[in-house]
């Protein structure tokens, strides 16, 4: 009990005083749209970072780490490689039975740091939901609490998924799974990051379909047309029932994988 209660305790002050800090932290006005979500981006993601080392090195005193730098290239193509899949055959699908239609094209100002801001969301998500939490649930107990902790906090920062219907909250819930299924397979965050930024980046920016900050531009307009289940309603991609299905598949492809991949190692 002490262990569970000391775990709790933890976790609350990590996320709790992280979340209020970001709160307080005053606002700074820049006419810019791009340079002031650069900066709303970058002060969560600093956050997390101080907050991360910080709990990693003085509370925890290295005891718990957060897998970074192994097989960092490989890892970052393995990212790659999962992030086209999963967002690829999601739109192929889409795509090919006519429920996402690319209408128009948009003029977007200052990519790069549209992009960039993109970047520090993702890794901010990333290192909070499967960094040093992750790992201290992980270490204090199993991958399954550890998984069942994180997902239930990734969940709640996307409570917007619960407006739009059961499918979206399970799209939800699913990629946290896969994702941390990809982070034990590579055992480093830097594949999750990838997969996670890729899906964002081209499921947002460009084509529209994934929601980020409403600020955000898209490259492309596209319509979601049909069955609401194919196209997700207000949430598009994200509450589309083609995104369960891929999530599942990639959670089995990755579970087996681990598994296959551990065996050999005890051999």
């Amino acid at each position: 009990m002490k262990k569970f209660l000391n775990t709790i305790f933890k976790t609350i002050i990590f996320f709790v005083v992280w979340a209020v800090l970001i709160g307080v932290i005053p606002d700074i006005k820049i006419d810019n749209n791009v340079y002031w979500r650069l900066w709303a981006e970058f002060i969560p993601f600093l956050l997390t970072i101080l907050f991360s080392f910080t709990f990693v090195f003085l509370v925890e005193k290295s005891r718990v780490e957060i897998p970074i730098t192994s097989k960092f290239f490989k890892n970052i193509l393995i990212g790659t490689v999962i992030g086209v899949l999963w967002l690829g055959i999601v739109v192929a699908i889409l795509l090919f039975t006519k429920t996402m239609v690319i209408k128009s094209q948009n003029n977007i100002n200052y990519f790069w740091i549209w992009i960039l801001s993109v970047l520090l969301n993702v890794i901010m998500q990333e290192m909070i939901m499967r960094g040093y939490l992750y790992q201290l649930w992980k270490q204090k107990y199993n991958i399954i609490i550890a998984t069942f902790i994180t997902t239930a906090l990734f969940t709640a920062m996307h409570g917007g998924a619960f407006e739009a219907g059961i499918v979206a909250v399970l799209n939800v819930i699913t990629m946290s799974i896969f994702i941390t299924l990809l982070l034990e397979y590579t055992g480093t965050i830097i594949a999750p990051i990838i997969a996670h930024f890729i899906w964002n980046t081209f499921g947002a920016i460009i084509l529209g379909g994934v929601s980020l900050a409403s600020d955000y531009p898209n490259l492309l307009n596209t319509k979601f047309q049909g069955n609401s289940l194919l196209t997700g309603g207000i949430y598009k991609i994200e509450g589309s029932i083609v995104v369960l299905i891929i999530n599942s598949i990639l959670i089995i492809s990755l579970f087996i994988l681990d598994k296959r991949k551990k065996h050999k190692l005890t051999f």
